[in-house]
């Protein structure tokens, strides 16, 4: 997993981790102990947090969040954090770290992650990773690799372009030469598309490849991974539902604080699926029954494009719905309904 420069200083704190023992029962060599750890990955709106809150409560476990948009605070109901009630019967971890003007990157989380597992483990408590951000789950997993130096040219010039022929252009120019990045990189994730293709000019090699050989070292968790989804027509009716629910509960109101607050559409963290098309409603650009259609259309892209991420992975245990883990064996642990 290639890492920016703007998270150089947390990848110096995890240089030194020992990678985990490929043998035995999910070893952390780096901590000294065995880890209990789980990985409950899948698309948006399948049931991923229900299902941790489901097996937390089988098996002692604490829930770990690896979403990149619920590290922010004040972005509650648009990234469908746990309730109140759900952190007090349940701990939550890495939720509300940063405020919406600041940067989170995989470095971080990393590092983040790794000291709330180590805490968590300490209190005989079993870790339970879940959320849609594969490149957080990935990072924490299989490491990062330190990839070419920025080259701050390369990027003006790139973002210029991207700027003076649209979102679309930079997609296109990854597209041609690392079609795997692209398939897993949205057309307007600007930043993301300028690393990866400042990784193939740099480098020669794709980002993706650079992504393979790394993973064929040793990981630093071994982990079981869960994951549930559903048919696509009905997992796209669920997001539809749960965006109007959303609505419902407020997240007009919550994106409106935001920009009450000075955080505005140009901030990394405002350009998330659900608050990027609100500001643009109330900027006036659109009517806010235009905006909730494409908060819906967004999400279900994004759904495809997480299970694309997901494909040919044979280490998931795929369910289709929560009380299908009962029966599955966990960590050598049955569990019984």
């Amino acid at each position: 997993m290639d890492v920016p420069c703007c998270c150089a200083l947390a990848l110096m704190k995890l240089a030194g981790a020992s990678a985990a023992n490929q043998t035995g029962t999910l070893a952390i060599v780096s901590l000294g102990q065995t880890t209990k750890l789980l990985v409950i990955v899948g698309p948006t709106g399948a049931g991923k947090s229900a299902l941790a809150m489901h097996l937390a409560r089988k098996i002692g476990g604490e829930i770990l969040s690896a979403d990149s948009q619920q590290v922010y605070r004040g972005m509650d109901i648009g990234t469908a954090k746990a309730s109140e009630a759900e952190r007090s019967e349940i701990p939550h971890h890495l939720l509300d770290v940063v405020d919406p003007d600041q940067e989170m990157c995989a470095a971080s989380f990393v590092e983040l992650a790794d000291a709330a597992i180590a805490d968590i483990l300490h209190r005989d408590r079993v870790p339970i990773v879940v959320g849609g951000t594969m490149l957080y789950i990935r990072a924490l997993l299989e490491g990062l690799f330190e990839g070419p130096a920025a080259d701050m040219e390369l990027r003006a010039t790139l973002e210029a372009q991207s700027k003076s022929e649209g979102p679309g252009t930079l997609w296109k120019l990854l597209q041609a030469v690392d079609e795997e990045s692209a398939e897993r990189i949205h057309a307007t994730d600007i930043r993301r598309l300028i690393r990866a293709i400042e990784v193939h000019t740099l480098s020669g090699i794709a980002l993706s490849e650079h992504h393979r050989r790394h993973r064929a070292q040793p990981p630093r968790y071994l982990a079981q991974r869960i994951g549930i989804t559903a048919e696509r027509e009905q997992l796209y009716k669920r997001i539809d539902a749960r965006v109007l629910s959303m609505m419902d509960a407020g997240l007009l109101d919550e994106v409106r604080a935001l920009q009450d607050k000075g955080y505005g559409v140009s901030l990394r963290s405002q350009q998330a699926i659900g608050y990027v098309e609100l500001h643009r409603h109330l900027q006036g650009e659109m009517s806010l029954e235009e905006a909730v259609t494409l908060i819906q259309r967004n999400s279900r892209r994004y759904a495809r494009r997480q299970m694309s991420w997901y494909r040919g992975d044979s280490s998931v245990t795929w369910l289709t719905q929560v009380a299908e883990v009962d029966g599955l064996t966990i960590d050598g642990l049955r569990l019984m309904a």
